[in-house]
């Protein structure tokens, strides 16, 4: 409904340039958003002032027809312009004191529409009663995870793209060689293209495995295991590698460790990533260490290096997406993954490292629960 003697509201800075203004659905019976408390305040006040009629009715039926001359021990009788003065009066106060309550509820109105029409900027001032605020407070905390999934999501998508386009580069161009006639089609020619294929294939296997973990749907198929020999696993699958660099991989299990519940498959992947990332970064005639030790919250497990370490101003974002070093082989999602992976089991990763004194990752998985 609208007020058309007020002439049409003007159109707020804020209201996207492609749509029209007011929408063409209407506001709905509670008008604008900014309208929403001067309404709110003019319904009280003639609930009020319907609830002083019936009251005053009431009396009237219940007292006989009222009081005045005849009656002496009733009170005077109250002059009609005085008592509508103070209906008025009483209407007008009780709507102020609604419309001043309803204020802040009315803000939070406008700035959810302001967010349904893509502004995550919106935010709410903290004012009124308690509850109010809490309103304001939870309200401004939603819009901000808004906005920082929306950034996230354009970014995820920009990363994404740039680093599918050098795969399909290389295999574009080889294929329109051999199709232009301008090499033929042999191993050395097919081969990069298979070996992008794989590396496209190896993006999205992360990029799956990693959205899955994130969005808590991620499939762990748990058993006990021994710490222990995860790591052992681990260090021995990548020696040879360390061995070819002129890095030395040593493991190191403390006594009294205890068994774990988790998914032998997934941790041995954290522990790959961890230290493909130390001998990588390592240089020749340095050392990286991978040991296993009890911890308060359940089991530690550390990967440390003796290698360039990582800038103090880039170290807390290396477990984010397509975060990466200048040398670095992969896609910048090895990190994000591990850090996912842990959590999905219940643990926490953490990185300390200082440039040219190498770094130490370092994450925690709980206990096995006790055996029936």
């Amino acid at each position: 409904m609208r007020d058309h003697w007020r002439g049409p509201p003007k159109r707020p800075p804020w209201w996207p340039e492609n749509e029209p203004f007011p929408p063409r659905g209407g506001w709905g019976w509670g008008g604008p958003p900014r309208r929403f408390p001067r309404r709110l305040g003019l319904l009280f006040a003639l609930f009020v002032l319907l609830m002083f009629l019936l009251s005053g009715l009431v009396f009237r039926l219940l007292t006989g027809g009222g009081y005045g001359p005849g009656r002496p021990y009733g009170p005077p009788m109250v002059p009609f312009p005085l008592l509508a003065v103070g209906v008025l009066l009483v209407a007008f106060l009780a709507g102020r004191a609604v419309r001043r309550a309803a204020a802040p509820i009315g803000d939070v109105m406008e700035a959810a529409d302001r967010v349904a029409g893509g502004d995550y900027g919106a935010r709410v001032q903290a004012r009124g009663s308690g509850e109010v605020r809490r309103l304001a407070g939870s309200f401004n905390q939603m819009v901000e995870r808004l906005e920082a999934n929306e950034a996230q999501r354009r970014g995820l998508l920009a990363d994404v793209a740039h680093e599918l386009r050098t795969p399909l580069s290389v295999i574009r161009g080889n294929l329109e060689g051999m199709l232009d006639g301008l090499y033929p089609a042999d191993e050395a020619h097919l081969a990069p293209v298979l070996e992008e294929t794989a590396v496209m294939a190896r993006l999205l296997d992360d990029l799956q495995t990693l959205s899955t973990a994130e969005a808590g749907v991620l499939r762990l198929h748990r058993e006990r295991v021994d710490p222990g020999a995860l790591v052992q696993d681990a260090v021995a699958a990548l020696r040879p590698r360390a061995d070819a660099a002129g890095v030395t991989l040593e493991c190191r299990v403390a006594d009294g460790v205890p068994e774990l519940d988790v998914d032998p498959v997934r941790i041995g992947e954290v522990l790959a990533n961890l230290l493909s990332n130390a001998v990588r970064h390592t240089p020749r005639g340095g050392s990286v260490a991978a040991v296993v030790e009890p911890s308060a919250a359940g089991v530690s497990f550390t990967v440390s290096d003796t290698g360039t370490g990582i800038d103090a101003a880039d170290l807390p974002y290396v477990f984010d997406r397509f975060v990466k070093s200048a040398d670095s082989g992969g896609a910048g999602l090895g990190l994000a993954i591990a850090r996912s992976l842990v959590q999905a089991h219940g643990g926490g990763i953490t990185a300390d490292s200082e440039p040219g004194r190498g770094t130490t990752m370092r994450f925690v998985l709980p206990l096995a629960p006790a055996r029936p």
